[in-house]
């Protein structure tokens, strides 16, 4: 059986890419938690803008979105080779254990600290090492469930829109399933994580949770265009890898069409 696996090149390559992507949801996750001034990272002053009646809003964005567009480019590669059942697949995958990682941190920090280890690090300006794990890893029960519902929703709607696009284009357009359906669930998971963490958990007004929701899409549109050459670079070398032949009939067979 094993041998069989490795000498699979389509399955080498879905194992390695669904590790990437649970590894690289899992990532954003943890490091969700910081917040950073895009402005700043750029070398400008932040805009200080005004949206739906929201004043001095600006590019602060959680570091999780530096990684969040490499997933829609997974799933839209994962839809293109092996079809929405894959993709539905890595994506369960990702939640049971982003949530099992989540389940081990509130552990961990309940843990009793030893007593040593708590001022431990004051000569580099950390009083408390307790309340410092807790500041990093304990993020809110409604911003992990907004997240991970988001998450799971927008790959669900970029695997709808993706075939729906490629039924309608067939081989032609890359671009177009590829960038299509990720500026549509970038959209939807924009949204949804603001709802659920934001309007549900703490009570902010519609006008702010969609003043957020538009800059936070502005950044994912934005790298969603940035981001599409990166589609072509990736088919072209998983083309080489599988041999044109192979990765044909994977393609035809994802969209449900028989091999000729």
């Amino acid at each position: 059986m094993i041998q069989d696996i490795l000498n699979s090149k389509p399955t080498k390559l879905f194992i390695s890419i669904a590790a990437f992507f649970v590894a690289n949801a899992l990532i954003a996750e943890c490091i969700g938690g910081k917040i950073f001034s895009l402005e700043k990272l750029l070398g400008i002053a932040p805009s200080n803008f005004t949206l739906l009646g929201q004043t001095g809003l600006s590019f602060n964005l959680t570091c999780g979105v530096l990684l969040w567009p490499l997933e829609f480019i997974i799933t839209d590669i994962v839809n293109e080779y092996y079809g929405p059942k894959a993709v539905r697949r890595i994506s369960y995958t990702a939640i049971a254990l982003i949530s099992y990682a989540f389940v081990m941190f509130y552990i961990a920090m309940e843990i009793p600290p030893a007593d040593f280890w708590i001022g431990s690090k004051k000569e580099l300006g950390i009083d408390n090492m307790q309340l410092a794990f807790g500041g990093i890893f304990g993020q809110g029960m409604w911003i992990i469930l907004g997240s991970l519902t988001a998450f799971l929703v927008s790959q669900m709607v970029d695997v709808t829109v993706f075939h729906k696009i490629k039924k309608a284009t067939g081989e032609k357009w890359v671009w177009l399933r590829a960038t299509g359906s990720t500026v549509v669930s970038q959209l939807v998971d924009s949204f949804v994580v603001l709802f659920i963490a934001f309007k549900i958990g703490n009570g902010w007004s519609w006008q702010l949770v969609l003043a957020i929701c538009l800059v936070n899409y502005a950044y994912k549109f934005t790298m969603a265009i940035v981001l599409t050459p990166v589609i072509y670079l990736m088919e072209r070398w998983i083309d080489n890898y599988l041999g044109h032949e192979t990765a044909q009939r994977m393609k035809r067979s994802a969209m449900g069409l028989a091999s000729e």
